[in-house]
């Protein structure tokens, strides 16, 4: 069992690219998997953590409805934006600069198998980490991710959430909203959900945020979360 992740921060990096590289890794930890379960039992399975922020992008997960792209062809080139079907779970989502976004490719295996507690932890950590900005995160129900006033009229997601995994695999992650233009959003239904509205921290504390002190302190306490014993950067 290995509680070692490696963290990469590939910074800004296009959306196909960076989904190439995450099916990647994922398809050699599983061909790994394969190889130990055929007896080599000193084969130990990575776990890989990327930070990455994306051009302008939508992406639809694989049980999205395309009617919530509210652009045609012609109008994401317009936007400078463009579109992919992924194979995640959810709906619609926008990607772009001053967004957050974490890739976490681990072997559950080495963890738990367990992937409504895999959700709940990454909702958890996103939480713990917007808690100390004074922000106070909530989950909703039948809904993944992270709301700010929850059961309100006033709800608003800070934090979109969509994975995928296979043989207890994960690929996809999270998107937190810091210093994003949230302007973007209107040209979608942000994961089918009508009638809800997506914030910000530098909207919600009326400031920019660092990025790079968010991604320390969701490390933080992903690391407390998963019983990480270390993390290498590399």
């Amino acid at each position: 069992m290995n509680k070692i992740i490696k963290v990469s921060d590939l910074c800004s990096k296009d959306y196909k690219e960076t989904w190439d590289f995450q099916t990647k890794i994922l398809d050699n930890t599983i061909s790994l998997k394969r190889e130990r379960r055929n007896g080599s039992t000193e084969i130990v399975t990575p776990n890989h953590f990327l930070f990455v922020s994306h051009p302008h992008v939508y992406t639809l997960g694989k049980s999205g409805d395309i009617s919530n792209l509210l652009l045609n062809e012609e109008q994401l080139k317009d936007k400078g934006a463009t579109f992919y079907k992924i194979n995640r779970g959810g709906d619609i989502t926008y990607h772009g600069p001053g967004q957050i976004v974490g890739y976490p490719i681990l072997d559950l295996e080495n963890f738990f198998t367990d992937i409504h507690k895999y959700l709940r932890l990454l909702e958890e950590a996103i939480i713990l980490t917007i808690a100390e900005y004074g922000l106070k995160g909530e989950r909703s129900k039948g809904e993944t991710g992270v709301w700010l006033d929850v059961e309100t009229p006033f709800a608003r997601k800070i934090c979109a959430m969509g994975i995928r995994a296979s043989r207890w695999v994960t690929m996809h992650g999270f998107a937190l909203n810091v210093n994003v233009n949230l302007g973007y959003f209107d040209n979608i239904i942000p994961c089918g959900i009508r009638e809800k509205a997506v914030t910000s921290m530098e909207v919600e504390l009326g400031k920019k945020i660092s990025e790079e002190e968010v991604k320390q302190k969701i490390l933080k306490h992903f690391k407390e979360l998963f019983e990480v014993e270390e993390y290498i950067i590399e």
